[in-house]
């Protein structure tokens, strides 16, 4: 017979006991009702903390992809202003850009995208207003995704005649800014920043 919120319990000896061993009766305990409830309480509760933690594992890359706005697909182009105009030409084709020329307005292209480079002649007339007003060379930060080996990379950097100005492990723009990558510094002939960031 029990208290009220009390379990009773029967335990037993292990089937393992030694051959021959008399099996002594049955041995009751009481068990308080409160201990098991609790006990059912923190396991919840430590699921629930599980859960929450692998969700918010996912929270910055949700964020950052129900923040897009609708309908932006890719960056087509940006535009900076350039001064030293042959220098950047040679170096981007060493780079392995491809470059067009077309009036006053010099373009490198990669993939689908391109990056146009305003010509002096055209940035300093002060009738050219589709541009950044206070824009000056240099003033271009750009990073570009490598998928070849790192000794690939480097063999053009030196083709180029670039200058490694910084390397490291970098947190990139994949996966919501989530990938991390190793990257590669250098400056271009008007000193633009250039990085190449290799994701494993």
């Amino acid at each position: 017979m029990t208290s009220h919120g009390e379990t009773q319990v029967e335990l037993r000896r292990s089937s393992g006991e030694a051959q021959g061993e008399t099996m002594s009766s049955p041995k009751t305990a009481v068990i308080p009702r409160q201990s098991s409830a609790r006990r059912s309480f923190i396991k919840q509760v430590l699921a629930t903390g599980a859960a929450v933690s692998a969700s918010s594992a996912f929270a910055g890359r949700a964020a950052a992809t129900m923040s897009q706005a609708r309908g932006i697909v890719a960056l087509d182009h940006v535009a900076i202003p350039i001064q030293n105009v042959e220098e950047m030409v040679s170096f981007y084709r060493e780079l392995g850009f491809g470059v067009r020329e077309a009036g006053q307005i010099v373009s490198i292209h990669f993939g689908d995208q391109k990056i146009n480079f305003h010509r002096p002649s055209l940035w300093q007339s002060g009738t050219f207003t589709l541009r950044a007003a206070a824009a000056q060379p240099p003033c271009g930060d750009f990073c570009w995704v490598w998928e070849g080996s790192e000794a690939a990379l480097a063999e053009v950097l030196v083709r180029a005649d670039a200058e490694i100005v910084a390397e490291g492990e970098r947190a990139g723009g994949r996966d919501g800014g989530d990938a991390v990558g190793q990257s590669v510094y250098i400056r271009d002939p008007d000193g633009n920043l250039l990085e190449f960031i290799r994701y494993s």
